[in-house]
């Protein structure tokens, strides 16, 4: 498609903040992307733990509780609002199992979109190779990756370039049960919406 390439910033978004946003405008720049689509996994197996071949090889997932699809994908739209160059594509909260990258590829593919920019967080680039299909996942996409603390980028990818920011859905999570503050690390919207949902209170 014209226009340039194409974006795809997934993930768990749980909940989404400032640094996937910076990412994704720092990612949209660097690679001349058109357009930036924040796909949110229906079920992110490698978290979840959900039996599937892939995590049988690896030896389990991390078999963590996520929040509801629904209101992930709702948090995200929130989040993205007000950007004309973000959408949010719902494709991977509708698809029924385990949400493969690869699948989603293949569906743009056919969709018309050729030039594909896959940002990963350099943890999950690291866990790629226990993906489904990972080389496949290569060859549709150019995949690029953001370094984050703790998690060095492995080699071979190219590297977003953009401001190091200490917040992580995890960190939000976690001050949220701790009554703590969240303005700031996520936008207005996603914090109201936390707050009126009663969201991560428990921990979860």
């Amino acid at each position: 498609m014209a226009g340039g390439p194409l974006l795809i910033v997934g993930g768990t978004f749980d909940p989404p903040h400032l640094g996937h946003l910076v990412l994704a405008e720092c990612a949209r720049w660097q690679f001349g992307c058109s357009r930036v689509l924040f796909i949110p996994a229906g079920d992110p197996y490698r978290k979840t733990g959900t039996p599937t071949p892939e995590n049988a090889r690896a030896g389990g997932g991390a078999g963590r509780r996520v929040t509801p699809a629904a209101l992930r994908l709702e948090m995200t739209r929130l989040a993205v609002a007000g950007n004309p160059a973000f959408a949010v594509d719902a494709r991977e909260t509708l698809r029924p199992g385990p949400s493969y990258t690869v699948e989603t590829l293949e569906e743009l593919h056919a969709e018309g979109w050729r030039e594909l920019v896959l940002v990963l967080g350099s943890d999950a680039a690291a866990d790629l190779p226990n993906w489904r299909a990972p080389e496949r996942i290569r060859q549709m996409a150019r995949v690029v990756v953001a370094e984050k603390a703790g998690a060095p980028a492995p080699a071979g990818f190219e590297r977003v370039e953009m401001p190091r920011l200490e917040v992580s859905s995890t960190l939000i999570r976690e001050r949220v049960r701790m009554g703590r503050p969240i303005r700031y690390l996520v936008p207005d919207a996603v914090a109201a919406f936390i707050e009126e949902r009663g969201l991560y209170r428990d921990g979860g």
